[in-house]
């Protein structure tokens, strides 16, 4: 798969003789026109591609299905291809390690327009978290309008939204 882009946190000077744990995760790029499916987040006010941590064992497709399927409801996920690796490496909040480096697997696939029940963990309960169909013009906007006023922001904001204008570029066919 094509690596896309790394980051590093601005918190972060060096990774060199840093303790570092690495997060694998999946992300699922589901279109429809220019149309796309996002989960908001109350809680940091921001949209985020569907999709999460792959459990121990796990292969990445099905995991990315899984993480899909648990935060939208979403059915009938076909037509699945690699879209790209992105990474970053984020300050690690707990004393065993100094730095994450999380190595997100992004998808494009297709959905059924029509989505079903969540199966959202308590945490992203408590977040906020929406599954929703926006358009992708509205998504950006609203994230970089969050990025440069809102204080709420988390980390996963940049990458979300440099992800949202990569697909734009490449995969919107408006």
């Amino acid at each position: 798969m094509r690596h896309i882009h790394t980051a590093i946190h601005s918190q972060i000077d060096t990774i060199d003789n840093k303790s570092i744990f690495q997060r694998k995760a999946t992300r699922a790029i589901a279109l429809r026109g220019d149309m796309i499916l996002m989960v908001f987040t109350e809680r940091y006010h921001d949209y985020c591609l569907p999709g999460g941590g792959i459990d121990d064992g796990e292969e990445l497709i099905p995991g990315m299905i899984r993480e899909l399927q648990e935060e939208t409801g979403a059915k009938n996920i076909l037509d699945i291809r690699e879209f790209g690796i992105y990474e970053e490496y984020r300050p690690w909040y707990k004393p065993d390690f100094d730095i994450q480096h999380m190595v997100s697997y992004c998808y494009t696939c297709s959905v059924d327009q029509e989505l079903g029940e969540t199966s959202l963990e308590h945490y992203e309960l408590d977040n906020g978290m929406k599954p929703q169909w926006i358009n992708i013009h509205d998504a950006i906007a609203h994230n970089e309008e969050t990025m440069a006023t809102s204080e709420k922001k988390g980390m996963s904001i940049e990458r979300e939204t440099y992800l949202l204008h990569l697909i734009k570029k490449e995969v919107v066919k408006v």
